[in-house]
């Protein structure tokens, strides 16, 4: 059996509680096993429940988390727009070798297709990654966009680009004047 609790053991173990240590460290400061420190809290009335200061720090650290995730969605939104910009930048291929060890480059308008691939898949795991960090929300505009709608506007940009003007309105079937 252990030594008995005495005062000195109570008025340390009152003194620290209020000073706010934990229940093992009270046991080691007074040399004492946690039960022990357990007991005499109980006859105390007092109580190492912090499960109000654990959930108060858990939801900083969570807001905290949900603030780097966004910041981190904008560098790779960031990315994502850097990329598209390169798909229709002239491009400097050159190459370096032969026998002579030569070297040589071209500027191309563009960037090849298989270029141009590699830049979209960037683009497309960029903003991937970004969505899964911080999904969007609802904003009832949502709905009324369609991923086909987004593709037709993205083709007529490109069409004008191109050709200096908006693509040919397409007739539709049966307005033959005949």
């Amino acid at each position: 059996m252990g030594r008995p609790i005495d005062d000195k053991d109570r008025a340390a173990v009152k003194r620290l509680h209020t000073a706010g240590k934990s229940r093992n460290d009270i046991a080691r400061a007074i040399k004492r096993s946690p039960s022990t420190v357990s007991k005499i809290a109980a006859e105390l009335g007092l109580s190492f429940d912090r499960a109000a200061q654990v959930e108060a720090a858990t939801n900083v650290r969570k807001a905290d988390l949900a603030e780097r995730r966004a910041a981190f969605a904008e560098r790779l939104q960031d990315i994502a727009e850097r990329e598209a910009a390169k798909m229709h930048a002239p491009t400097l291929y050159w190459e370096w070798g032969g026998k002579d060890h030569t070297y040589a480059q071209k500027l191309a308008d563009e960037p090849i297709p298989a270029d141009r691939r590699a830049i979209m898949s960037t683009i497309a795991t960029a903003v991937d990654r970004s969505l899964k960090l911080v999904p969007p929300k609802d904003d009832g505009a949502a709905q009324s966009r369609s991923v086909i709608g987004e593709l037709m506007a993205g083709l007529a940009r490109d069409y004008a680009e191109r050709h200096g003007g908006p693509p040919p309105e397409a007739e539709e079937p049966g307005d033959d004047d005949a």
